[in-house]
């Protein structure tokens, strides 16, 4: 505890700044639609000044060891964690870093996940608008009409994920070509 000028204790302002950088990680994740203790878990290697085991994550966010093991290996499918060796340790024990190059996250995330979704998306679109086409012949005149308001709605929404989709792709290719690419995309001023 720190004692500022009105005699009160503080919070140590480093375990201050910790628990409110995996409060805001397990946050943002979470409105990523990642789980939060994801979040939690990368902040607490990222934070770390050296590689953590699975009992030092358990004992740091207090949660179960299955789950730290279940999102840790999530987080590495992510590329967002590695395995590490550590000099003088088990060879039963394993350890963890966060990776730091986000630029390399966020492209691991986009050819993943993102792309994958919005493609599966745009496949049912298509598959939908397909099977309205051809059956519209055999419908009568109120589930035709209602029929090509869908058709009009989901082309419409097509547009947008198709978009998604290019500007995804635009991102990759940015990040893709090296350090030239991310540094344009950092001077972008987003305030």
């Amino acid at each position: 505890m720190v004692a500022n000028p009105n005699g009160k204790h503080e919070r140590d302002p480093l375990i201050a700044v910790h628990d409110s950088m995996l409060d805001g990680l397990g946050q943002l994740l979470d409105y990523f639609g990642f789980s939060k203790v994801m979040g939690q878990l990368y902040g607490a290697l990222l934070l770390s000044d050296r590689p953590l085991c699975l009992d030092d994550l358990v004992v740091r966010l207090d949660i179960s060891k299955a789950n730290v093991s279940t999102n840790l290996r999530t987080l590495e499918n992510l590329g967002m964690v590695r395995q590490v060796w550590v000099k003088g340790s088990s060879g039963r024990r394993k350890y963890y870093e966060a990776e730091t190059d986000f630029w390399q996250i966020i492209t691991n995330i986009l050819k993943g996940r993102e792309m994958r979704d919005v493609g599966r998306a745009l496949d049912v679109m298509t598959v939908n608008v397909d099977l309205l086409k051809a059956t519209m012949d055999t419908m009568n005149a109120q589930d035709r009409e209602l029929a090509e308001h869908y058709i009009a709605r989901i082309t419409q929404l097509r547009g947008l994920f198709q978009f998604a989709q290019l500007i995804i792709t635009a991102v990759l290719a940015r990040v893709n070509q090296g350090e030239e690419g991310v540094e344009e995309i950092s001077r972008i001023d987003l305030t």
